[in-house]
């Protein structure tokens, strides 16, 4: 598995799914949205530590510097 996300796009990932988290917390969103949206937030941490996205491969994206 190549990483294929950059610094930034981690970030951003990160700030979306507390932002999601954040609304959750605070009753902002309930009901299936909140559980949807909660499932995006997951599927952003997960990818930002991994530091790959599989729907990456085949619209060939990269964000990743190259060395």
């Amino acid at each position: 598995m190549k990483k294929n996300m950059g610094s930034a796009d981690k970030g951003i990932r990160v700030v979306i799914a507390l932002v999601i988290a954040a609304l959750y917390y605070f009753n902002v969103i309930e009901g299936t949205l909140a559980y949807v949206l909660m499932a995006f937030a997951l599927i952003f941490l997960l990818t930002s530590f991994i530091s790959f996205c599989p729907l990456y491969l085949p619209l060939g994206i990269n964000t990743c510097k190259k060395k």
